[in-house]
C-alpha cells in the first residue's frame, strides 16, 4: 500500500471572486499565468522590502484557488489579503474545516510527473509537490475522508520531515523567518517559487536585485552531521561563525550559510563544525 501522512499543521484558505487572480498576481511572488486545474503552483508573499512573510501551495479550481499554508497562521495571512482587497471583487475564506492536507510519499496515481501536476480524484485533489519532485505528492482531502479511503497508509510525520530536510526544502517557521528570509537566500528559484518575467509583485524589486546583481551572500543547505544537534546551533569555519542550524532531523539538518565560506570549505577541504560536530553541506534536491 502506498503511504502517506496527515500535515496537521496545514491550513486551507480559499480565495474567489472574479478578480481573484489579477488580485493575487498583483501580489505574490509566482506567476499565476503558470497555475491552472492541471498544474498546482509554489508562491510566496512578501513585505515590501522583499522579506518572507507567507508561503503556499496554491491550486486551482472552479472559480478560484486554494492555498495549502500554515495553519497557524492562517488567520495573519487573512488579514494581510484583506488589507490589500480594498474594493477588489475577491472573496477571501478560512476553508480549513472543509479541507484535510497530507503529504504522499509515494507517487499519486494518473499525474505525469512533472511538478505541480494535479487532478481531482474521489473528491480529493492530488498533485505531485510543485518544489522537488522527490519530495512526492501531496492532497487536499475533504474532512471526514481518510488516507486509507484513498488507498493510502498513514505513516509517521518523521518519515516526511527527514526526506524534507534531507532534500533541502525550507518550512515556515523552522527554516524561513518570517521578516528575514530573501527568497534567493531560501533557493526559491530551484523550488519553483518565484517568477522573474512576470512583472510587479509586492517585494520584487529586492528579489530580482538579489539575483541580477549576485549579491546574495547567504544560502539554506541540507547538511548531515556527526551527531544531532539543536535548532540554532552556530556552524563555525577555524573558529568562525558561517552560519546556524534550522530544522533537525535526526544527523541531517537545514542550515543557513555564508556561500562564500560554504565554497571554500570544499575547495580547502575545510570542516564546519557545529557544537563540536562535523558539518557537510550536501547538495540539495536529488
Amino acid at each position: 500500500m502506498k503511504s502517506a501522512v496527515m500535515l496537521e499543521d496545514r491550513g486551507v484558505l480559499a480565495v474567489g471572486g472574479a478578480e481573484w487572480r489579477d488580485f493575487l498576481q498583483n501580489l505574490v511572488s509566482n506567476d499565476l499565468d503558470l497555475l491552472s486545474r492541471d498544474k498546482a503552483i509554489y508562491a510566496a508573499l512578501l513585505t515590501p522590502q522583499g522579506k518572507y512573510l507567507f508561503d503556499f501551495i496554491m491550486i486551482e479550481r472552479e472559480n478560484g484557488v486554494l492555498l495549502d499554508t500554515d495553519r497557524n497562521r492562517l488567520p495573519d495571512l487573512l488579514r494581510r489579503l484583506m488589507m490589500y482587497k480594498l474594493r477588489a471583487d475577491v472573496t477571501l475564506e478560512d476553508e480549513s474545516d472543509q479541507w484535510q492536507v497530507a503529504a504522499l510519499l509515494d507517487p499519486a496515481d494518473g499525474l505525469s510527473e512533472a511538478p505541480g501536476a494535479c487532478s481531482e480524484q474521489d473528491g480529493a485533489i492530488l498533485l505531485n509537490d510543485p518544489r522537488e519532485p522527490a519530495l512526492g505528492g501531496r492532497a487536499l482531502i475533504p474532512a471526514g475522508t481518510t488516507l486509507e479511503d484513498l488507498g493510502y497508509e498513514t505513516v509517521d510525520l518523521a518519515r516526511y520531515e527527514a526526506r524534507r530536510i534531507a532534500l533541502g526544502v525550507p518550512a515556515s517557521g523552522g527554516d524561513l523567518i518570517i521578516d528575514k528570509t530573501l527568497l534567493m537566500e531560501a533557493d526559491f528559484e530551484r523550488l519553483n517559487g518565484v517568477s522573474f518575467t512576470k512583472g510587479c509583485y509586492i517585494g520584487q524589486e529586492l528579489t530580482a536585485r538579489t539575483k541580477h546583481r549576485g549579491n546574495v551572500r547567504r544560502r539554506l543547505y541540507p547538511v548531515s552531521i556527526d551527531a544531532e544537534v539543536d535548532h540554532g546551533t552556530e556552524v563555525t569555519l577555524e573558529g568562525k561563525s558561517v552560519g546556524e542550524i534550522r530544522t533537525v532531523a535526526g544527523q541531517r539538518a537545514i542550515a543557513l550559510l555564508r556561500i562564500e565560506d560554504v565554497e571554500r570549505a570544499a575547495e580547502e577541504g575545510l570542516l564546519m563544525v557545529a557544537a563540536s560536530h562535523g558539518v557537510k553541506v550536501e547538495k540539495p534536491g536529488l
